[in-house]
């Protein structure tokens, strides 16, 4: 039983790994079933008999790419001293993405979210937690380096937060739509800027 579960997941894995680029680059509706076979070099029944369907594979996928981000930034975060490099963390590595995509395809946050707005509310539920969640933790940033002295006491933290991954998330936009990665360098001296108002 372990041996035909680890398979399994082994066999899922390769699934999700294999057609990663595809999705984030194409999204769930440019996606097809032959570009996942491609992919994979599985056939259908092989896909479908580990995932449902398209749509499960899509949400896998997105967890996925979205882990690497984060994986990325919790690496970078635990190296910086201070609660302003930990912000300032967020500026440099979606700065890379623009320059040498993590995910091949851009952010998975905001990819997922323009394409799932009106057409699929269970993508639409993933890009809205992981943005929630963002916010929760940029929130959490902000208020530890008030607490340490860092910051200043008077700022509006949740608008702080917000502005942070408009800006960073508008960037990242504007640099894939138009292929030009200086746009992602000029919004993000923007939140550098940002983040350096806030200091005490």
């Amino acid at each position: 039983m372990n041996k035909l579960t680890s398979k399994t997941e082994r066999t899922k894995a390769f699934i999700i790994e294999s057609t990663a680029e595809i999705f984030n680059k194409k999204g769930y509706a440019g996606t097809s079933l032959s570009d996942l076979t491609a992919a994979t070099g599985l056939t259908k029944g092989s896909i479908y008999g580990n995932f449902e369907n398209k749509e499960e594979v899509a949400l896998a996928v997105f967890d996925y790419n979205y882990s690497r981000v984060s994986k990325r930034v919790l690496d970078l975060m635990d190296k910086a001293e201070t609660f302003h490099d930990k912000l300032m963390v967020y500026a440099k590595v979606y700065k890379n993405i623009s320059r040498a995509p993590l995910n091949h395809g851009g952010c998975p946050i905001v990819n997922t979210a323009i394409e799932a707005d009106d057409t699929n509310n269970l993508l639409k539920d993933r890009a809205a937690k992981a943005l929630l969640k963002w916010e929760k933790n940029l929130t959490r940033l902000i208020e530890q380096g008030i607490n340490a002295g860092e910051f200043k006491a008077d700022i509006n933290i949740r608008q702080t937060a917000l502005s942070i991954i408009a800006l960073i998330e508008g960037g990242v936009m504007i640099s894939r739509t138009t292929n030009d990665p200086s746009s992602m360098e000029a919004v993000v001296s923007t939140v550098e800027m940002l983040i350096d108002q806030i200091k005490k």
